[in-house]
């Protein structure tokens, strides 16, 4: 049977008692859980001892009140699916057993995180940087498991786990998308079935249009509402809103033959 750990202290008992010396992999998320969140625990299933995962809705990374208050999360639901993979424990810590410090204090980056996501969403990223290494430091996990859907931020857990000399290797794991195309994402519940049905044309464009100019402009087209799409080292990033929802994807762009 799965353990749910509420609290921090009974976390560090568990760690200790029932994990000690066995290898353990630890899977962050807000809850909400769909499938690619279980490839992730599957993933970790696979390499370790014991998996754990942290479920915590996180309101820190959240520029708008609207978009925490709406986050399609379903805590029984959630421990019932992580039950059946057979992960061993769920960690569930309130707000404040995170933040005693009321987030005075807080993790940022200046370079890396500044375009694309960082551009639009001030704050997230400072949100997102803190809870990760606040919890990994608690987890005391050998490895931990990010999807690349949201490789920016996979990109910046890596540079802080290497900046400050974190014992934890971060494991990253390919997007899992639906028989579509459409990256998996817990918001995509909140699409209308027109909405969904168009939604799968994103990631059509995003990784078949010639050019970052073209894929823009077959994206307003198609009826999205744009917010980027930027390439970067051998990536295409893009983020679009429709019917108020908010996707984002990248796909690694295809690497011409010599000729």
């Amino acid at each position: 049977m799965i353990t749910v750990i509420r609290s921090i202290e009974e976390w560090n008992q568990y760690r200790t008692n029932d994990v000690g010396d066995r290898s353990l992999g630890f899977v962050p998320t807000m809850g909400g859980l769909h499938e690619g969140h279980c490839s992730l625990a599957e993933r970790s299933l696979s390499e370790n001892d014991f998996t754990a995962v942290s479920i915590f809705l996180n309101r820190t990374q959240f520029n708008k009140a609207a978009d925490y208050d709406s986050y399609p999360a379903d805590f029984a639901q959630d421990v019932g699916k992580l039950e059946i993979l057979g992960v061993d424990a769920v960690f569930a810590p309130d707000y404040d057993s995170m933040y005693p410090d009321s987030y005075n204090y807080r993790v940022s980056e200046h370079v890396d995180s500044l375009p694309r996501e960082g551009a639009r969403r001030p704050g997230h990223f400072d949100g997102v940087l803190t809870v990760v290494m606040k919890l990994l430091n608690i987890s005391g996990a050998g490895r931990a498991y990010f999807g690349e859907k949201d490789y920016q931020q996979l990109q910046l857990v890596k540079g802080m786990v290497d900046t400050f000399f974190m014992p934890i290797e971060i494991v990253s794991c390919e997007t899992v998308r639906a028989f579509d195309g459409l990256a998996l994402s817990s918001r995509n519940r909140r699409l209308s079935d027109e909405a969904r049905t168009k939604a799968a044309t994103f990631p059509q464009i995003l990784s078949s249009a010639q050019s970052s100019e073209e894929a823009i402009a077959l994206l307003e087209d198609a009826g999205f509402e744009m917010e980027y799409v930027e390439e970067e080292d051998g990536r295409r990033f893009g983020a679009v809103t429709l019917e108020g929802v908010r996707l984002i994807d990248n796909w690694k762009l295809a690497v011409a033959a010599p000729r």
